[in-house]
């Protein structure tokens, strides 16, 4: 078993809600819940399997993310370097890394921030998080730790963390407003947010076929747009997109503080 003990009592620190370390080595709020929410279709319950974390990162992810994505987005290694580009980490800061599967994004993000900083990853599944525990080396034992909590709101206070990563998840959330919510609550002034989710086109027959698709997978198609208005409602500017195929890459920054 691979523990991060420094991080985690870092972690710990900064909850509202008391977390139980695990054997897996990350910490747990939710007790004996088997789920961290309401599944809003099949491919969350098939996320929540034991089997997908041993192949999710080098097989599931690239795989489904360049059929989303098409020929011209961002291989997922282009995604952990674009997220953490927009995130503008710095060492010492607090990371948050919604729905973050098998940390990948995470030990990015613990990289950026240092051992003074702390890369939180939060996922619902035990078996991702696992799985995440033991692909994060003992190198990064001081500034990587990992939570199961519910991703729609998060057990921060408000302020807390500088920057939020939510790649491939919202459009999967049966909330996401309520999240986008949680986001803008628990980060700081000056706090950025980076969000990889479903983007509907606009063409009506692509949007047909995206819409019959979204309600096959149980997923959300966002408009184009919808993403970024929902950001500036809630206070953020600076925001930018990107769009590759049926995904939207949606990035902003609170003001910081008077």
């Amino acid at each position: 078993m691979v523990e991060h003990p420094k991080a985690q009592d870092r972690l710990a620190e900064l909850l509202t809600t008391p977390a139980k370390p695990t054997d897996a080595g990350y910490l747990d709020v939710l007790g004996d819940a088997p789920q961290a929410g309401p599944t809003t279709g099949i491919t969350q319950r098939v996320m929540r399997t034991t089997l997908l974390p041993q192949v999710y990162e080098r097989f599931w992810r690239p795989a489904f993310g360049r059929l989303f994505k098409g020929p011209f987005g961002p291989s997922m290694a282009g995604e952990v370097r674009l997220a953490a580009e927009l995130l503008a980490l710095e060492p010492g800061e607090i990371v948050l890394d919604v729905a973050c599967g098998t940390g990948r994004f995470t030990r990015a993000f613990g990289a950026a921030t240092g051992n003074h900083g702390l890369a939180i990853g939060l996922d619902g599944a035990p078996s991702m998080l696992a799985r995440a525990v033991a692909e994060t080396d003992e190198s990064h034992e001081d500034g990587v730790a990992y939570l199961r909590a519910g991703a729609v709101e998060p057990p921060f206070p408000p302020s807390t963390v500088d920057a939020i990563c939510c790649f491939a998840a919202l459009h999967m959330f049966a909330e996401p407003e309520r999240a986008l919510d949680s986001f803008a609550r628990i980060l700081r002034p000056g706090g950025r947010v980076v969000l990889l989710t479903s983007a509907r086109r606009d063409w009506q027959p692509a949007r047909v076929v995206d819409t019959a698709g979204g309600i096959l997978s149980g997923q959300r198609m966002f408009d184009r747009g919808e993403i970024a208005a929902a950001l500036r409602a809630r206070g953020f500017r600076i925001v930018a997109e990107r769009f590759a195929g049926v995904t939207q890459i949606v990035s902003g920054e609170l003001p910081g503080a008077n």
